[in-house]
């Protein structure tokens, strides 16, 4: 590692975390002894997929529960009851997350990100592919438990309004879910890590701004179906639109390969270490 540890300033020693929850970080792999070779944390990403599709699970369930009892009608009582309430608290949770996370991340962002050592930098990459793992489950179960479900919805149900079980669950949950998450990513690669503090990661941006790339075409869709596009079909010109957020996404690939380049140079031999091994 001496190739990239010339790059960076003698890292100050860090006062170990201790107690509950310094256990609990170290059995998830998310607090790693530097004196010995960084790994994945492979059990915090099994419990992030665990949770994520234990909440995803539960917000299907309650559709499946409440979507043909109180979910029909936005003018019945029961619709307000069951659906808008979910729906105001859902986002005011999710706007008050990057309200808050955005500029959190930038007022406690280190004054020095290249003081950081090449073992601690080459952990948080191994953290960052696990953090990728779990998406790309998650982003599996949203396209099957939430976009497939609103297409079907409005096949055989008449879309009233913008506001159906599945548009809440899909547009106004698990996209700007999505969407936050992606931007505190964006902020929090940029203002710690040492290989992206003075550039703008391309392929990230374009992750990032995917689920915002779509929002135009999504105020069309639910005008243009609500008034004069009845029929829900997959490939109807009102829905070309959205192809922006899958065009997005596959900015994720140029991601990895900055990330593996760095993670090669972290992880590079000198020949001076070579013959020393010998």
């Amino acid at each position: 590692m001496s190739s990239v540890a010339g790059t960076h300033k003698t890292p100050v020693a860090q006062p170990q975390q201790a107690g509950m929850f310094g256990g609990i970080l170290s059995w998830l792999g998310l607090a790693q002894d530097e004196t010995k070779v960084p790994s994945p944390p492979w059990r915090a990403a099994f419990v992030g997929v665990f949770l994520a599709l234990v909440l995803f699970g539960v917000y299907r369930w309650y559709q499946h529960a409440y979507s043909f009892t109180v979910g029909l009608d936005y003018f019945e009582p029961e619709f307000g009851v069951y659906w808008m309430r979910l729906f105001y608290i859902q986002m005011a949770l999710i706007t008050l997350a990057g309200a808050i996370g955005v500029p959190l991340l930038w007022f406690t962002r280190p004054k020095d990100p290249m003081a950081m050592s090449p073992h601690k930098e080459l952990s948080i990459y191994y953290l960052i592919l696990s953090f990728i793992a779990v998406a790309s489950v998650v982003v599996v179960a949203i396209l099957g438990l939430f976009v497939e479900a609103d297409a079907a919805w409005h096949q055989v149900t008449v879309r009233d309004t913008d506001f159906t079980p599945t548009h809440i669950g899909l547009f106004y949950f698990a996209i700007p879910l999505g969407m936050v998450a992606l931007i505190l990513g964006f902020v929090w690669m940029h203002t710690r890590m040492p290989d992206f503090v003075n550039r703008v990661s391309l392929p990230l941006a374009l992750v990032a701004a995917a689920p915002i790339l779509i929002m135009p075409n999504l105020g069309l869709n639910e005008w243009g179906h609500t008034f004069f596009y009845a029929e829900e079909l997959f490939a109807a010109p009102i829905h070309w639109g959205f192809v922006l957020l899958g065009w997005g996404l596959f900015g994720i690939g140029g991601f990895l390969v900055q990330c593996l380049n760095r993670m090669r140079k972290l992880t590079a031999v000198t020949d001076e270490e070579r013959v020393a091994a010998i």
